[in-house]
């Protein structure tokens, strides 16, 4: 069911506490009265609370999936060494980097220590805590172990970011080379080989074809380089948006990444180890299999697994064991098969599916560092074709002249 959310201020506040002591801050709320009524909740008698002014120039740096893992790794710290929930939250925020995300915390902590839970004050913010988040914590605080749940919540989030990183590295690398040699190359055609065409102007025989052709790139190019550039960036654009607004597209490209040499099999291993180590996560906290699963297609990054995975649930809710339904789905490999079935056997299906996970990113960051060993080579090697063609094409004249000498 849809909650309506309430938009909130950050207030400046001075009061005096239990102690007799002056003591001032920030909180967030609805209204003035809202921020009293929260300061009094505290022990604080409020003196003054203005609300603080917006500055002219916002530089808020956006709240990251990182900032969260930090934020819930930092949280389980103080609870496990006995810091009551609303404590942590302060000490949490004074240590944070990023003042987006203390201001979050602080926001968080006001709603908690005016009476919400913790799952209810993070379900108000889906932008930074998914359903996962909301649903693991929520049962924690129900079972009355929200220090062990949240010491869960941050070592998945932590293996999740350390998986995406090394995916992320996987690709940063040969886009950023392809990028650097375009723009050498847009250079080299646009400022460089103008000048030698200039001189060969003057040579008063026929160039060769090869040097020929490289000065007809370099003038269309100059003429035509702006839409160019915009059409690049048009069809970037473009191809964002269909894979976002278009199923077909988005099938399509998800079928294609899984298809691709070398970068398949990354996705493919990324894949698995999201499912497996998600489904452990949430089957070790006590949420139902159902719900697990549930949970799951959220968070496969891919439509076909996601479609595989929403049909497993439903054949779990008819009573199959969830080794059957795997199977059927022809999609998972047989090593997380069979640990499956081990687990459903023996009882410990959270572990066995945590084995899973740990084995499938050791093989992501192994075939991580083979595609840069393999890619460092050919990038080079194209490089040195391009700019390396580019420059024997105006040097080829220069030796036919003597040649004849």
């Amino acid at each position: 069911m849809a909650t309506a959310t309430t938009k909130t201020s950050i207030y400046t506040w001075q009061g005096i506490d239990k102690q007799g002591r002056t003591t001032k801050g920030e909180s967030s709320g609805a209204s003035q009265a809202v921020v009293k009524a929260q300061l009094r909740k505290q022990g604080i008698t409020p003196k003054t609370v203005k609300k603080k002014p917006k500055p002219l120039f916002s530089s808020k740096k956006p709240i990251t999936p990182a900032d969260i893992s930090i934020f819930t790794r930092q949280l389980a710290t103080m609870m496990k060494a006995g810091v009551p929930l609303v404590q942590s939250f302060d000490i949490v925020a004074e240590g944070l980097d990023n003042p987006s995300m203390a201001e979050l915390v602080i926001t968080i902590k006001n709603e908690v220590a005016s009476g919400s839970g913790f799952a209810t004050a993070i379900s108000k913010h889906p932008n930074q805590f998914d359903e996962l988040y909301c649903n693991l914590v929520a049962s924690g605080e129900q079972s009355g172990t929200l220090e062990t749940m949240l010491d869960r919540v941050a070592t998945y989030k932590e293996k999740s970011e350390a998986l995406k990183a090394k995916i992320k590295k996987a690709m940063t690398y040969p886009i950023a080379v392809l990028a650097v040699a375009a723009i050498v190359t847009g250079i080299l055609l646009v400022k460089v080989i103008p000048q030698f065409a200039e001189s060969f102007a003057n040579f008063g025989s026929e160039l060769p074809a090869f040097t020929q052709m490289v000065v007809a790139l370099s003038e269309w190019v100059q003429e035509w380089w702006l839409v160019i550039v915009v059409a690049i960036v048009a069809a970037i654009f473009l191809f964002k948006e269909a894979v976002k607004r278009s199923p077909a597209v988005a099938l399509a490209v998800d079928k294609a990444a899984l298809k691709a040499p070398v970068i398949g099999e990354i996705v493919f291993h990324s894949i698995i180890a999201r499912f497996a180590r998600t489904l452990a996560t949430t089957f070790s906290a006590g949420v139902p299999l159902v719900d697990a699963l549930e949970a799951v297609s959220g968070t496969a990054g891919n439509i076909i697994y996601t479609d595989a995975i929403k049909r497993i649930r439903e054949d779990v809710l008819t009573g199959q064991q969830l080794y059957t339904s795997i199977r059927s789905t022809e999609l998972f490999p047989n090593m997380l098969l069979q640990m499956v079935s081990i687990g459903e056997q023996s009882g410990a299906l959270d572990e066995m599916l945590e084995k899973v996970a740990i084995h499938y990113e050791e093989a992501v960051d192994n075939s991580v560092d083979n595609l840069t060993a393999l890619l460092e080579p050919i990038i080079m090697s194209f490089l040195g074709v391009v700019v390396g063609g580019l420059m024997i094409a105006m040097y080829l004249p220069i030796f036919m002249m003597g040649a004849a000498v």
